[in-house]
Order: C-alpha cells, then structure tokens, then sequence
C-alpha cells in the first residue's frame, strides 16, 4: 500500500511513518498493493488529530480521530478503519450469495476482535424536491435559516448539482457532482 504523509502543525517524526506504514501494511490483505492511503496529522491546539483515508478501486474509506498523543490515534483509528472495510466485504459477499470459503477468508482481523453489524438501518423517509438555480451565497442562507446541516441545489454558476454542508470546524464544504 502506497502512504503519503500530511503535516498540519504537527512535525511528523520518522519513527511515526515507520509504524504508520507497518500498520496500514497489514490492511494489505484486503485490498493488495494497489490501494493507496493518505495520512494527515493536524495539531489543534493541546489536540493531536488524525485522519486517514484508503481509495482502492473507487472505494474510499475514511477515520478521523482526536487524543492527546499522535501514536494513541493510530491504535484510535485503524479499528475504525478496518470496520468499515469488513462491513463493505461482508455486505458484498452477502449481496453476491458466495460460497463459504470466500466468507472464511475473512474471519480473522488485524485491529478488531469481532465481527461488525452488516445490517444497514432502512430509508426511513423519501423527499423529492426541485432543483433551482442558486447561489452558493443563498445557498449558505438556507441552511442558516432551515437549521439543516447540508442543502442540495443547482450551482448557477456552473450549472452542475452541488451539496453544501457544514463541517465539524463550523466552516462549509462544498461538493460538486460530476457525471
């Protein structure tokens, strides 16, 4: 697995990329060589954050943790990670009706100990709504005033569907779909 390395007022140390890069090895089973990861260490304040981020084969999958200590994390994040990887094998293997030697291959983990739930919750409401032509400006205040955390709308601009959202750090994304 490939790993790149991110610093955001953190001073990342050799040792750190060493063990980072040892462990994210062991993910390898799951996906080969192909899949690569980024790793970004942000210092906030006394706060040591880390977030890291697989893509193999279009997949992505994504833990964002926060301790006091940089190497605390790791052991915070890899279970996270590797969750979210089992769940997606699972969910497949199920979808697919495989044999149980497929199923097996996957009884055994690096960072959990047991099996996580596969069962998604059902879509408990459906809302259709027409897209308009917004501003991302009018798009900010409506989310203001609906007190939502994210609003679907057609970029004027760029004529292109777009989701606002609001961030953790009280600022906004923008994501613009493209087809």
């Amino acid at each position: 697995m490939k790993v790149k390395f991110v610093e955001r007022n953190y001073k990342i140390a050799d040792r750190f990329k060493e063990v980072m890069s040892a462990k994210l090895e062991k993910l390898d089973r799951y996906f080969g060589a192909s899949a690569s990861a980024t790793c970004n260490c942000i210092k906030q304040g006394r706060v040591e954050k880390l977030e890291i981020t697989i893509k193999n084969k279009g997949l992505l999958f994504r833990s964002e943790v926060t301790s006091d200590n940089m190497y605390d994390n790791i052991d915070l994040a890899l279970p996270k990670l590797e969750r979210q990887i089992v769940r997606h094998r699972e969910k497949k293997i199920d979808s697919k009706k495989t044999d149980k030697k497929v199923k097996d291959a996957v009884e055994s983990f690096e960072f959990i100990e047991e099996m996580p739930e596969v069962k998604l919750p059902d879509v408990a409401k459906v809302k259709k709504f027409e897209l308009v032509p917004t501003q991302v400006e009018d798009a900010k205040d409506a989310i203001e005033r609906l007190g939502h955390s994210f609003y679907i709308f057609l970029n004027a601009e760029t004529g292109k569907v777009n989701v606002l959202y609001r961030r953790n750090d009280g600022k906004y994304g923008l994501i613009e779909a493209e087809v």
